[in-house]
């Protein structure tokens, strides 16, 4: 496989982006190197798949002190985030770029970092790729530009195929990551993988386990929040990946589902996940609550109620999954606030259910004190999760969730909602009842609190008679100040 693999009639839609990096092209021509555009930015717009921002990634024969050398006098700020990986970046204006010297690196059998090796062979580099539609350059520095693409990577695309360069045992050998990043392509473009990826991922899935939890978080998250990340999602359970860093999941396959009618909890979990999209008009965090619905059901297979048919424990569901949620998130390093969020939403997302006699003041109040700044949230998440095929369950759960959410936007125009507190802080309790602070502070907040919670404003004269006689009627053996 030669250069010659050349492609000369480029995309009219290839145009601002070639004019775009003219200049650090002709930088390098003139420094007698190749520079070629690698990465999904070709890909993509060979397919004409080029909305959002696109990453400017180059690959050239120069090695890192060269590159250095050449971009220097064009470039407002040059730096090095893996020089030692052949990488120096650059910007100019409000454009990154990162260029790359050819590689031709491969890991060894027990390590989670690449020998670096760096090559002057475009066709080396490319055939180190993760896959054939990854592995198609852009030269700029010919005169004209022209697509290396040495593996059929245009050809895969076009007849949806994944497949790697190399042999998929090769590949996959060189960094395990990519047996992960294979269920991404396969659920962004969709993809069907040869069967010799497929096999090799069942082979060598106990490969994974070199790579950080970091870089297996990151790569989950890239595949939770596309457009349908369903068939991604079964490539790594029916490939045995997901033992390997979410063995809840599979763990769903096994158990089935007579609430939803699905064939199992695994399939509705993956339907709940689908349903979560995108929405203008609503303001919350779709990545947060997809990785929330992906791990709403991980309780029910120890869940004993659910396992023997008898109906589900909401408490004993909600904790479970909280639990188990809490412990996996920490496994792959997810931050503070993600695993806080995430297992907030598990614990919480039954409770809606919870309410079968119709949004009382008192019930409005409590969801959204316990939601907090999750209401958004969880709201899409309890809608999400109705994936029943009983059109009429369905219509009734639909209108108890918008009489729930009017209900919310009712009492917020007459109550502040998003900010539930007790009509008296901690300092006027102290001033009103000549207590220090101390246990008996907290015991009279939480009365408070329930006041609140029961029946909303009270006003300041009421609030503090019921506080006389609540501090007057504690029990005797109560110490009082």
């Amino acid at each position: 496989m030669s250069t010659s693999n050349l492609i000369s009639v480029i995309p009219q839609r290839f145009a601002p982006i070639i004019a775009e990096v003219a200049e650090p092209a002709r930088l390098f021509a003139a420094a007698g190197k190749r520079a070629f555009l690698v990465g999904g930015t070709v890909r993509d717009l060979m397919i004409d798949r080029s909305g959002g921002e696109m990453d400017f990634d180059l690959t050239t024969d120069a090695h890192p002190e060269e590159i250095r050398s050449i971009i220097a006098p064009w470039a407002d700020a040059v730096w090095a985030p893996g020089e030692r990986f052949g990488t120096v970046a650059c910007r100019k204006g409000d454009r990154t770029y990162e260029i790359t010297t050819h590689r031709a690196e491969a890991y060894s059998p027990d390590s989670r970092k690449p020998e670096v090796k760096f090559s002057t062979d475009i066709n080396e580099d490319l055939s180190r790729r993760d896959f054939t539609v990854n592995a198609m350059a852009l030269e700029i520095t010919s005169d004209s530009p022209a697509l290396v693409d040495p593996f059929g990577g245009m050809a895969d695309l076009m007849s949806k195929t994944l497949r790697t360069p190399l042999s998929a045992t090769v590949s996959f050998s060189d960094d395990p990551l990519r047996m992960m990043r294979a269920a991404r392509f396969i659920a962004m473009l969709s993809l069907q993988p040869v069967p010799e990826l497929v096999q090799a991922v069942k082979d060598m899935a106990d490969r994974l386990e070199i790579v950080s939890a970091e870089r297996i978080r990151n790569e989950l998250d890239r595949l939770i929040v596309l457009d349908h990340p369903t068939m991604g999602l079964w490539f790594l359970v029916e490939t045995g990946l997901a033992d390997r860093f979410f063995p809840e999941l599979p763990a769903m396959r096994l158990e089935q589902d007579p609430i939803h009618r699905h064939k199992d909890v695994l399939s509705h979990t993956f339907a709940v996940v689908e349903n979560v999209r995108p929405d203008a008009s609503s303001d919350f965090d779709y990545r947060i609550t997809r990785l929330a619905a992906l791990f709403h059901d991980i309780g029910k297979p120890k869940t004993r109620a659910f396992q023997e048919g008898k109906g589900v424990s909401f408490h004993h569901h909600e904790v479970v999954g909280a639990r188990m949620s809490k412990s996996r998130l920490k496994a792959l390093k997810y931050s503070t606030e993600d695993v806080e969020a995430i297992t907030e939403l598990v614990a919480l997302h039954l409770r809606f259910h919870t309410y079968q006699m119709g949004w009382t003041d008192s019930a409005v109040r409590r969801y959204v004190r316990d939601a907090g700044p999750l209401l958004n949230e969880l709201n899409v998440l309890t809608r999400c999760d109705c994936t029943t095929r009983n059109e009429k369950k369905a219509l009734m759960l639909s209108k108890r969730m918008d009489d729930l959410e009017q209900r919310i936007a009712e009492l917020a125009k007459q109550e502040e909602l998003a900010a539930l507190r007790p009509e008296m802080d901690g300092q006027q309790v102290m001033e009103h009842l000549g207590i220090a602070p101390g246990r008996e502070v907290g015991q009279a907040l939480e009365f408070l609190m329930e006041i609140r919670l029961e029946e909303g404003l009270v006003g300041d004269a009421e609030v503090r008679r019921r506080l006389d006689e609540w501090w007057a009627n504690r029990p005797a053996s109560a110490p009082r100040r």
